[in-house]
């Protein structure tokens, strides 16, 4: 049976059951169809409110963008300032795992729209956080030097692998050769240790 929700509500149901699809049986059985059935409403109401997969799949990846986003800031929140780089990477790797069918959508660009001003604005709002905060005044668009801009990339390199590998269970083969009750966790804790001081 259909249910009925105002205009908000309804885009905001679409995205949630999409999500739901994602992380439960995985891309290839996500669907306008199969959200709106998983939505509770009528076949026609996501191309009406996405216009396509595309659309859908965008909005998806803009509100996974804006979750990372907040996991950065509250990772950092109360850091001191020597803290600040590893707090912003336990942040991502800890979004990544807890939602890894959202965490791979959003960096698949053959399925998303970078035209789409909600995904497009999310992503750089995520993106910023990872870089300087004196490059990233909303009042003064400075260009950012090569250097400064050069650390963010090679920060967001190592988190992104890490939680790559992490999501994807790679860590666990490599995690046997540790030393009998050291596990994974341990291992993560010294990539990023190890990684966040090469950066500084």
């Amino acid at each position: 049976m259909s249910q009925t929700y105002h205009h908000g509500a309804l885009r905001e149901a679409m995205i949630a059951a999409a999500e739901t699809i994602l992380e439960r049986d995985g891309i290839a059985a996500l669907t306008l169809r199969a959200a709106a059935r998983e939505a509770g409403v009528s076949h026609g109401a996501p191309a009406h409110h996405f216009g396509n997969l595309s659309g859908l799949l965008s909005e998806l990846a803009a509100s996974g963008f804006l979750r990372l986003r907040q996991y950065l800031l509250d990772a950092v929140v109360n850091a001191e300032p020597t803290q600040h780089m590893a707090g912003l990477s336990r942040g991502y790797v800890a979004f990544a795992r807890s939602a890894p069918g959202l965490f791979r959508l959003m960096f698949r660009s053959e399925q998303l729209d970078w035209s789409n001003h909600a995904l497009s604005a999310a992503g750089g709002a995520a993106f910023a956080m990872l870089l300087p905060e004196a490059s990233v005044d909303e009042a003064d668009r400075k260009p950012i030097s090569l250097p400064l801009l050069g650390r963010a990339m090679a920060h967001w390199s190592m988190v992104h692998g890490l939680s790559t590998l992490l999501i994807d269970g790679r860590l666990s083969a490599v995690g046997r050769e540790l030393s009998p009750g050291v596990g994974v966790e341990a291992l993560v804790e010294e990539i990023l240790r190890s990684g966040v001081a090469h950066l500084e």
